[in-house]
């Protein structure tokens, strides 16, 4: 074994403790916010199950072609209401548009940055689309960020992000920073996907003060060889690689990603990967609402049935 290997491995292998609310130091504003966010709904237990509807922004009305309902928003809004997620993350205009029938009831993780998929990721950059302010004004109860690790314009975004978050602690408002590797240098180092990129992700978070971040889970493949030395030499599977994100995180709460739609089997094998990694819950979206209404509902209790499994 390597001496890169015998240094890191530990940590991708021993547990890690998820972070709990109330042995957090933090304003009273904010601890009110995460505490409805995590408590309030769902199963009740501080795991979050929480529904993402901001793809329409992010990858255009393709992503409903698969479930004609789906482009009307109250379909999400609706599933979040009778499926008892904890929140719904989207962007202004569908908040103000069509959450009125839902507000007090399902809570807001509002979406302040985006882009679409027009532009190569090469490039990738996300400009802000609403503020903190919104967010107080529609009653959130959180504010959502996209950050891209590696980009060329990577110090624009943190520059953007270092204001959001300014504004988030005036107004003591919880940021969920979601924590992506792009870009041809992140490519260059064994891919978006690889260890060393989501490891890097959860951690730049964690230094800009976000309270949660959304990652993927790393994936085993052909391109970790590209890796820097130290993470090339990590002998990891899927749910090591996860604790080892996780524990990178450190006192952030940690929402692993769903992604494309998934099987059944796989989609359950992702949440106990997770959960099990010490994540503080999941933000799954297409895997959800790219079903039809009565089975969206019945994937999301199979999924809160594990949740409720974890302390």
């Amino acid at each position: 074994m390597s001496t890169a290997t015998a240094q890191a491995e530990p940590a991708a292998t021993e547990g890690v403790k998820r972070p709990v609310l109330a042995e957090l130091d933090m304003p009273l504003g904010k601890r009110v916010r995460l505490r409805r966010l995590l408590y309030g709904r769902g199963v009740k237990n501080g795991i979050a199950l929480i529904l993402p509807i901001d793809q329409g922004l992010e990858h255009g009305p393709i992503d409903f072609f698969p479930n004609p309902p789906s482009q009307d928003p109250d379909f999400q809004w609706r599933l979040a209401l009778e499926g008892n997620y904890n929140a719904v993350a989207c962007h202004y205009g569908l908040a103000s548009k069509y959450m009125d029938k839902y507000a007090g009831e399902v809570p807001l993780l509002l979406k302040i940055n985006g882009k679409t998929t027009i532009p190569s990721d090469a490039e990738a950059f996300s400009s802000l689309t609403g503020s903190v302010e919104d967010a107080v004004s529609l009653g959130a109860d959180a504010v959502g960020y996209t950050l891209y690790i590696g980009s060329p314009r990577q110090d624009e975004d943190l520059q953007q992000l270092q204001l959001v978050r300014e504004d988030c602690d005036k107004y003591n408002m919880p940021l969920v920073v979601w924590s992506y590797p792009r870009g041809a240098a992140i490519e260059e180092k064994g891919g978006r996907d690889s260890l060393y990129a989501v490891d890097y992700a959860a951690r730049v978070a964690l230094e800009m003060g976000a309270d949660i971040v959304k990652l993927n889970i790393p994936k085993h493949g052909p391109k970790d060889a590209e890796q820097p030395a130290e993470y090339a030499g990590i002998d990891y599977d899927y749910g090591q690689g996860a604790r080892r994100v996780v524990e990178s995180a450190g006192r952030c709460f940690v929402l692993f990603s769903g992604g494309s739609k998934l099987g059944d089997d796989d989609l359950l094998s992702k949440v106990r990967t997770g959960l099990e990694a010490g994540a503080t819950g999941l933000i799954f979206g297409r895997n959800m609402w790219q079903r039809p209404f009565d089975e969206a509902l019945a994937i999301t209790e199979k999924v809160q049935e594990l949740m409720r499994d974890r302390r």
